[in-house]
């Protein structure tokens, strides 16, 4: 008769994880997370928040771009998903330093900054699509995805640069204009009907 290793689903374990680490070099998700944090300038959020002497304390903007940009590119414009995910993907809860916005928190986020959220996530994805870092499997639009080409897509004239950023433009108000819809409509699903139908945040480890 073979012999098996035994396993046992009823045991604690503690697994240590540096969020950080998660968010490696070369990655669209580090890229967000760098552009974000060390190079861009958030202080046109801040006046829509009243919470300077009293009040609740606030979800830092950068955490809800990042978290809000890095759905977006996996097809994610559903406020109630990206709270699952960030309690359920490693790459969401590195992005998010382990926290986790209520849907509501979101929704009302992207419904008050459209503005300037597009103008925010255009600078970044200029930046990424010129690294290479916007692959096949992300951000398609028009039925077109994006080449990773960088070297072939960045050459050429002012013109064609002019292009890259208008569609740069349609891509992020046709996400922003779903999720909106999505916060509009109200959908009411439970969250076995979000897993079963989101593949990129069901697995905990997932990249």
């Amino acid at each position: 008769m073979p012999r098996f290793k035994h396993y046992n689903y009823d045991q604690d374990t503690m697994v240590v994880i540096n969020y950080q680490e998660q968010l490696q070099p070369g990655t669209f998700e580090h890229a967000v997370h760098y552009l974000i944090e060390h190079k861009l300038d958030l202080s046109v959020f801040h006046p829509k928040y009243r919470n300077d002497d009293t009040g609740r304390l606030a979800y830092d903007p950068a955490i809800l771009l990042k978290i809000i940009l890095f759905a977006y590119s996996k097809g994610i414009t559903s406020s109630r998903e990206i709270q699952w995910c960030c309690e359920t993907n490693i790459i969401f809860k590195a992005l998010s330093c382990d926290t986790v916005p209520h849907f509501t928190t979101l929704a009302k986020f992207v419904s008050q900054h459209a503005d300037e959220i597009e103008e925010l996530f255009e600078q970044i994805l200029l930046v990424c699509h010129e690294q290479g870092l916007l692959g096949n499997e992300l951000f398609a639009i028009d039925g077109c995805k994006m080449s990773s080409d960088a070297a072939k897509e960045w050459s050429g004239t002012f013109k064609e640069l002019g292009e890259k950023r208008d569609k740069l433009k349609r891509l992020i108000r046709h996400h922003l204009h779903e999720h909106h819809e999505r916060v509009r409509l109200k959908p009411k699903r439970n969250w076995i009907e979000i897993f079963e139908g989101r593949k990129p945040c069901s697995l905990w480890m997932s990249r």
